[in-house]
């Protein structure tokens, strides 16, 4: 991939673009908001923008707004020290796709990043989701594996619709929280795990093949592969 930093902390900036580098990445990197926006919005358009909020010339909100303005749905991360929830409030309002908050896990940043650039852009089209005999029927709200159907309470539902949309990439128990919870912290309970396990009782046990793996010391993972564990 490559990716656009728009970051003025160079020793935040050298810490990422090495970690990104190291896994294959591309990495462009812009000092100030002005340069910013100009790299993100040139014709060698990157795949994903990652994003501080107080930037010099142009903060980071006025960047992403403008780019939604001309158009783009490049996906952008903001990755900032503003942690309040005003200010997620505000970064996603603005138009960013997800919000980290500094300091940060450098294997969760990266997963984030893959999650937004494997997201398919147009998600509201959606009307389906399948994995392996798994089928998803957005507008019903209903699941069914091999032609049978599993019966979820709404919450497990969500978290097995964002692990479908998510499908052969980790995801992490903070992005979980955040985007099956609308939790903007951790709340210290095992919630996911009881509600992994729920599913997994309902769309892996009745089964020969298991669909849910954990990912040891990263998160979960939704597809038809070899279980990590």
């Amino acid at each position: 991939m490559q990716i656009l930093l728009v970051e003025d902390d160079q020793e935040t900036a050298e810490y990422i673009g090495d970690g990104l580098r190291a896994e294959g990445h591309q990495v462009v990197h812009a000092v100030d908001g002005r340069d910013g926006l100009y790299l993100a919005m040139d014709e060698a358009a990157p795949d994903v923008v990652v994003v501080d909020r107080m930037l010099p010339g142009l903060d980071g909100l006025s960047l992403v707004k403008a780019l939604r303005c001309a158009g783009s749905q490049v996906p952008v991360l903001f990755l900032t020290a503003l942690g309040g929830v005003d200010d997620r409030v505000l970064g996603l309002k603005a138009g960013g796709d997800d919000y980290l908050v500094k300091p940060f896990s450098f294997a969760e940043l990266a997963a984030r990043i893959e999650a937004l650039a494997r997201r398919p852009r147009a998600l509201s089209a959606q009307t389906r989701l399948q994995v392996h005999d798994l089928e998803i029927d957005l507008l019903a709200r209903t699941a069914s594996r091999g032609g049978q159907p599993v019966e979820l309470q709404p919450r497990e539902f969500r978290l097995l619709e964002y692990l479908a949309r998510h499908a052969g990439q980790v995801v992490t128990r903070t992005m979980l929280l955040e985007h099956v919870w609308d939790l903007h912290f951790d709340p210290q309970t095992n919630v996911v795990d009881s509600h992994i396990s729920r599913l997994r009782a309902k769309i892996d046990r009745p089964h020969g093949q298991a669909l849910i793996h954990t990912v040891r010391g990263a998160g979960y993972r939704l597809d038809a592969g070899a279980d990590p564990e």
